[in-house]
């Protein structure tokens, strides 16, 4: 059996588990591990997925978007300093419904990259999906993202207007939010950039869609001393879809059309529209209150070590362990 194939099995036996109520949890994570086991790549092959995650012609957030929706209006705006074309939302109708979308845009050429910045958001751009959102739990609407970023832009303008600050507080604000919040890391997903929106109750990665802390040359830089050993870098993140699905970090993985997103975009559209409405149909049963616990204790159990004759803890509750103590 191939590899997507034992990755669609998993998300079918995940789903069968849900509506019949048992937890098997354990049991998905052996098997995810297992599978990122048996499909591991030479530092080559993982490289041409890259690439892949990387494709021009990979769909957009808004080409998505436009797919999915019966219509869409987008906003624009922080209501502090501007808009940023890098990050784009709104409101859009889905099979009737009203839903709030959100993610970063990267352009088709050069002219189009030049005007969203190839993605790269700044501080303004991760306030207006602060923006975005609150007005979403207020009217009572879902909120969609989809992440597609090398990170947030590093340049002198994004500091002086606060961007750590900025993604730090949509971290705590989207964290809180009382309405369902799914994310769909697209293409790139990296570092702060990415995970400034990608807080949800579920996370789910395109089939040939990476995540990291850091960029593969960027690790290669700093490192391995050798920008030209991005490969090998890569190899060691450990980035692809079925890793972080393994580590728990991700839900699940949605299949792309044979050879990539960038062949077939209304195909990767379905498949995306088909993750989110089955995903609503379970979140929507839930109040806002424990969609906002519950993906508060998702992302608190995350990033696992283990201290030299002490229990098993992640950087959050040792963090928060310290604070009470002092």
């Amino acid at each position: 059996m191939e590899t997507n194939e034992i990755q669609k099995k998993i998300q079918e036996l995940q789903s069968l588990a849900e509506k019949s109520n048992v937890n098997i949890d354990s049991d998905i994570k052996r098997l995810s591990e297992k599978l990122g086991e048996g499909a591991r790549m030479t530092p080559a092959d993982l490289w041409k997925k890259i690439q892949l995650a990387r494709h021009s012609d990979r769909p957009t957030t808004l080409e998505i978007i436009a797919t999915i929706t019966e219509s869409f209006m987008e906003l624009h705006g922080d209501r502090y300093y501007g808009d940023d074309a890098a990050m784009v939302g709104g409101v859009g109708l889905l099979e009737g419904r009203p839903v709030t979308f959100i993610g970063h845009q990267k352009g088709r050429n050069m002219k189009e990259n030049i005007r969203r910045n190839y993605g790269w958001a700044h501080p303004e751009g991760y306030r207006k999906a602060l923006r975005l959102a609150k007005q979403a739990e207020k009217f009572g609407r879902p909120v969609v993202t989809f992440i597609d970023t090398a990170g947030a832009y590093p340049g002198i303008a994004s500091e002086e207007r606060g961007i750590s600050e900025a993604i730090a507080r949509n971290l705590k604000e989207f964290a809180m939010l009382r309405t369902p919040v799914l994310c769909f890391i697209i293409g790139e997903g990296g570092s702060g950039g990415a995970i400034g929106i990608a807080v949800g109750n579920e996370v789910f990665m395109l089939e040939n869609s990476f995540y990291t802390v850091i960029s593969p040359e960027g690790c290669a830089s700093i490192l391995l001393r050798d920008p030209s050993k991005a490969p090998e870098a890569a190899s060691q993140l450990k980035l692809l879809p079925s890793d972080l699905l393994a580590f728990g970090i991700v839900d699940g993985i949605i299949r792309e059309p044979d050879g990539g997103a960038h062949i077939d975009h209304v195909v990767t559209a379905a498949n995306i529209k088909a993750q989110i409405l089955d995903s609503l149909k379970r979140l929507e049963t839930k109040t806002g209150e424990q969609l906002a616990r519950e993906r508060m204790a998702k992302f608190m159990s995350m990033g696992r070590f283990v201290e030299e004759g002490g229990p098993k803890s992640n950087f959050f509750q040792r963090l928060f362990s310290i604070t009470r103590k002092s």
